[in-house]
């Protein structure tokens, strides 16, 4: 009943309002199908009229109907999602705080209209920045506040947002997490005839990720292969960007360096394209990954460099850090220890186990790795401890067998060899059996066939 009587209220103030807009009188709007009174008794919030009776009065006072009746200016929805467009672009750019600010006028005004799909695509949209800015938990609420708004729509208008949330807890170190919303979404799609291309790349391109960190190559490299499968399918240019990227981890992982820098270069031809910076950083940092994984330190710091200056640059804190451990690598394998060792110095205290737990370990592995260089045991020992409590944490299986090795070998030279053992043991404990995350079975195929090989 208060429903009720709010909706009458609501419209009635409408009525009144763009009433006296116009200048008419009550009897002027009224004739000849209604009187002054019923009028006065509607702008009252007395009685909610009829739909005939607001037709009749829409067009008298010159609006749609549906905005008389919702409050809702006419093609509001339409306007709303160019504008939001305009705020993915600005985001694209090199204006991000723009696009915040952006995205929350955009989901505000969405709110206030009635309007949840619009307001969902805008808060991803506020997602979106949060992670680039390094606020994962703000990024978290942001997304699940988006997928509780579409909580009636079909799944793949959900994926957006869960697939951001997914990320987000991807780079506050909850690796299995974020594959089981990956895989859970996977399989729903799969399994409830929801086989929507575009949903599913994004998915399968964003799992990737996770799987590599964990270990389990083998799952990541049929996520790559189902991806590849259903590319032709879908039109948008960066999800097919996106995922070639992902095939590009794949492709390294697997020692196929020629093959994953050509996978990675198509990326970034699409991404120079459509102008989107955070992206074209993302292409530049691997390809200097693929550079430092073939030897070539020089080549490889350079492209480190550019997306670092990207990145800075757009104030994304969280992935310029997280370059930097990248970077620091390379300088102490170019024989410039002490300047790798300042810049890793200075990185441990802004990443945190909620912020990058798997680069903050691969930072005080660093740290081990230079004081073992020079001699220092104790120091290493102790940074080595450091990131083996990060990485299991996170569960970086592949990393953590990495690690183990760098700690037993330590300790075997200096004459613990039960401790090395022990370490040895860790690491092999932690290496996940070939195909497996320990989160059940392998998400099913969609229904267009084997992948290609």
């Amino acid at each position: 009943m208060a429903e009720q009587a709010q909706d009458r209220a609501e419209i009635g103030r409408r009525v009144l309002r763009r009433r006296t807009e116009l200048g008419l009188t009550q009897r002027a709007l009224a004739e000849p199908e209604y009187t002054a009174a019923y009028i006065s008794t509607l702008e009252s919030g007395k009685v909610r009229p009829s739909e005939t009776a607001l037709r009749f009065l829409a067009g008298r006072l010159r609006v749609t109907f549906e905005e008389l009746s919702t409050g809702q200016p006419a093609h509001l929805a339409t306007d709303l999602r160019m504008r939001i467009t305009d705020a993915r672009q600005t985001l694209a750019g090199d204006a991000p705080q723009e696009a915040g600010e952006q995205f929350a006028a955009l989901a505000a005004e969405a709110r206030r209209f009635g309007l949840p799909a619009e307001e969902a695509a805008a808060l991803t949209g506020l997602g979106d920045c949060a992670t680039e800015s390094g606020d994962l938990d703000r990024a978290i609420e942001h997304y699940r506040t988006a997928e509780e708004l579409l909580a009636d729509a079909p799944l793949p208008q959900r994926v957006p947002a869960l697939r951001g949330r997914a990320v987000a807890h991807l780079l506050a170190g909850d690796l299995r997490y974020s594959c089981y919303l990956l895989e859970t979404a996977i399989d729903q799609l799969n399994a409830g005839g929801l086989h929507d291309p575009n949903a599913l790349l994004l998915l399968y391109s964003a799992v990737i990720a996770p799987y590599l960190d964990l270990g389990a190559h083998a799952r990541a490299a049929q996520a790559a292969e189902l991806a590849l499968a259903l590319a032709p399918q879908v039109t948008d240019p960066a999800l097919v960007a996106r995922m070639h990227r992902g095939v590009a981890r794949t492709l390294l992982a697997a020692g196929r360096a020629a093959e994953a820098d050509a996978s990675l270069a198509r990326a970034q031809e699409l991404y120079q394209q459509l102008r989107i910076r955070t992206e074209l950083a993302h292409c530049h940092w691997m390809r200097g990954y693929i550079q430092a994984q073939g030897g070539d330190l020089v080549q490889a710091e350079h492209e480190l460099r550019t997306a670092r200056d990207i990145l800075a640059h757009r104030r994304a804190t969280l992935y310029t850090v997280q370059i930097d451990v990248e970077l620091a690598d390379v300088l102490r394998r170019r024989g410039k220890p002490a300047e790798a060792e300042q810049l890793l110095s200075q990185l441990v205290g802004e990443l945190s186990p909620a912020r990058g737990a798997v680069h903050a370990g691969a930072a005080h592995r660093l740290l081990g790795l230079i004081a073992e260089e020079r001699s220092d045991l104790r120091t290493a020992e102790q940074q080595y401890g450091a990131a083996l409590a990060l990485l299991e944490q996170a569960g970086a299986a592949g990393d953590i067998a990495d690690l183990c090795r760098l700690l037993g070998d330590l300790l075997r030279r200096t004459g613990r060899t039960e401790a090395a053992l022990d370490i040895y043991r860790t690491g092999l404990g932690h290496r996940a059996a070939p195909g497996t995350t320990t989160l059940g079975p392998v998400p099913a195929e969609p229904p267009f066939g084997a992948a290609p090989s």
